[in-house]
């Protein structure tokens, strides 16, 4: 599978689950591009959202500020959000600045993906 052209970011879609790749470096442009492709399938309907972080080398401060407000966004109309595939380095800055007790972490896609789908299975993500 070749990759897009486009400078969006990645994303595939599961059911009611949107998985969202996050690209080599999170700053404001990719977090804004990360931030629409999630709305866009909030309002399209996905319940979760898994976004993987396997390219990601880098994250800076408006990175993180933008992936709270998609984390905020998604708890506001009842959706679960997912970090996936998160290097080390990136795991240490996000549990520092506490996204990781607001987000499930998870493995990989598929481990995230069977977690959320139950979660949005249920009526209200209950």
């Amino acid at each position: 599978m070749s990759e897009p052209l486009a400078a969006a970011p990645k994303a595939e879609l599961c059911e009611l689950v949107a998985v969202v790749y996050a690209g080599d470096y999170v700053n404001k442009l990719s977090g804004q591009r990360i931030e629409r492709e999630c709305l866009t399938r909030m309002e399209r309907g996905c319940r979760a959202l898994v976004i993987n972080f396997r390219d990601t080398e880098l994250v800076n401060s408006i990175g993180v500020s933008i992936l709270l407000g998609v984390i905020d966004e998604a708890e506001r109309r009842g959706a679960r959000v997912a970090f996936t595939n998160v290097s080390l380095h990136t795991l240490k800055l996000f549990e520092l600045l506490g996204l990781t007790r607001l987000v499930l972490l998870a493995d990989s896609d598929e481990s995230a993906l069977a977690t959320l789908e139950e979660f949005s299975a249920q009526p209200n993500g209950h």
